[in-house]
């Protein structure tokens, strides 16, 4: 359940740019081992034009928005792959973390996904972010795996969370 003065729907089109600068000021603030040159160019990357339309087309693909008086101050986008759906992204504005929004986005996201009888969901974060890491553990998730993903010149450590349904 959204806080009371948010309301969840998916993403348009119209929301790109919104979508965009909710991760570039999610990152910077989360992620302080990345300098902000790859913070920059890995949100431009994911959230060009051309990737934003096919994130909104493909199917199986859920992006849902949290907007407060008229603003997005979140945003998920998971896709489902035979009976598991990965959250691909989970970002709630620095400004408005903690008040529930990520949670309620969660739940969205997975009752959206589930309608294509999901058996389990993951979801992937940086090692470092220790406070993503509670998020995913207070919602059930446990850590499962762990890999690395190149963003800019380095390789980051990354854990796989999982939550079996």
């Amino acid at each position: 359940m959204a806080p009371h003065d948010t309301e969840l729907r998916p993403a348009t089109q119209e929301d790109r740019e919104a979508i965009r600068e909710v991760a570039r000021d999610t990152w910077h603030e989360t992620y302080d081992e990345l300098s902000s040159e790859t913070i920059d160019s890995t949100v431009d990357d994911w959230y060009d034009d051309e990737t934003f339309s096919r994130m909104l087309e493909e199917p199986g693909t859920a992006v849902i928005v949290a907007e407060r008086d008229g603003e997005i101050v979140g945003f998920t986008h998971g896709v489902i792959q035979g009976d598991e759906g990965d959250v691909l992204r989970m970002n709630v504005h620095p400004d408005h973390q903690r008040e529930g929004i990520g949670t309620a986005l969660h739940e969205r996201l997975r009752a959206t996904l589930e309608d294509v009888n999901m058996k389990r969901m993951r979801a992937i974060d940086l090692a470092s972010n220790e406070r993503g890491r509670r998020f995913y553990e207070d919602l059930g998730f446990e850590q499962t795996g762990t890999g690395t993903v190149e963003l800019g010149d380095e390789k980051h450590e990354e854990c796989v969370y999982t939550l079996e349904l």
